[in-house]
């Protein structure tokens, strides 16, 4: 008795799971299929300023619910663009990383419209060990003479957040391998050029490595001399008479003449004579 009841429990059991199986299968058939579009991918690794062309380029099928914004579905309309960004194999090729249609490969396709490209020359200490790598934001820091004048030398930050745009020829961005390199390029404004064009023919220059994502700016006063040694006196402008100095010291005053004494009375001469055993004296 107890093993038929077992038994049709199990033939129960079983009889449900099919049924649960099979109306799951039916109502998964009968869901209309995820709408998919073919996009443009990268059909390669491909760097920054390159040139597009066909064999570059793949399409794939890509959910519509997740498409990038800006994706491009016709490859034949993209060759020959110039990407301004590194994408990597099968990354969807989007307007936003290439540069406006007609731009000539190269450096200039990653200037932004508006801004220019100014070199400037550095070495391994100023270009900070060769970490300052294309993609990277530094400070520009001038050491040179205040406009004071005289021996006092100023050193100040003179433009903040400025774009690396190149190192040498070569503008990859392999951002885990440091490069020491003899020049820089930098992305900056036209009040931005004419100020480091100047700042390299008054004094020497030095790239200060910041953060990507601070854009706090560093304001300070500049370091001079006097705030490094924290105890030199400040130097009068040139032109400018110097403090006044405090007045000599009074000489000491001559010593007083020491009084005379005045004379008791005429003076005395006197001599002494001996006689025998007896000593006297006799004044004249």
């Amino acid at each position: 008795m107890k093993n038929r009841r077992a038994w049709s429990m199990m033939a129960l059991a079983v009889v449900f799971g099919l049924a649960a199986v099979a109306l799951a299968s039916h109502w998964l058939l009968g869901q209309a299929p995820a709408t998919r579009n073919r996009i443009v991918v990268a059909g390669a690794d491909i760097s920054l300023g390159q040139r597009l062309a066909p064999e570059m380029m793949k399409t794939l099928d890509w959910p519509a619910e997740s498409q990038p914004h800006g994706a491009l579905r016709d490859p034949s309309r993209l060759a020959g663009r110039v990407l301004k960004a590194s994408v990597l194999r099968d990354e969807p090729l989007t307007e936003a990383k290439l540069a406006p249609a007609g731009t000539v490969g190269g450096l200039s396709a990653l200037i932004t419209e508006g801004n220019r490209a100014i070199t400037v020359r550095v070495n391994d200490v100023v270009g900070v060990a060769g970490f300052a790598l294309p993609g990277n934001f530094v400070d520009i820091l001038v050491n040179t003479q205040s406009a004071r004048g005289g021996d006092n030398a100023i050193s100040k930050i003179v433009l903040e957040r400025i774009l690396v745009l190149a190192v040498a020829q070569e503008v990859g961005r392999d951002e885990t391998k440091p490069r020491v390199v003899n020049a820089v390029t930098l992305e900056v404004t036209p009040d931005q050029a004419e100020k480091l064009d100047l700042a390299r023919s008054v004094g020497t220059l030095s790239l200060v490595l910041r953060n990507q994502v601070d854009p706090r700016p560093g304001t300070t006063d500049g370091a001079t001399r006097a705030t490094l040694l924290g105890s030199a006196a400040p130097v009068a402008p040139a032109g400018e008479p110097a403090a006044a100095t405090a007045p000599a010291a009074a000489p000491p005053a001559a010593a007083a003449p020491r009084p005379r004494l005045a004379a008791a009375g005429p003076v005395r001469h006197c001599v002494g004579v001996i006689a025998g055993v007896q000593r006297k004296q006799e004044c004249l």
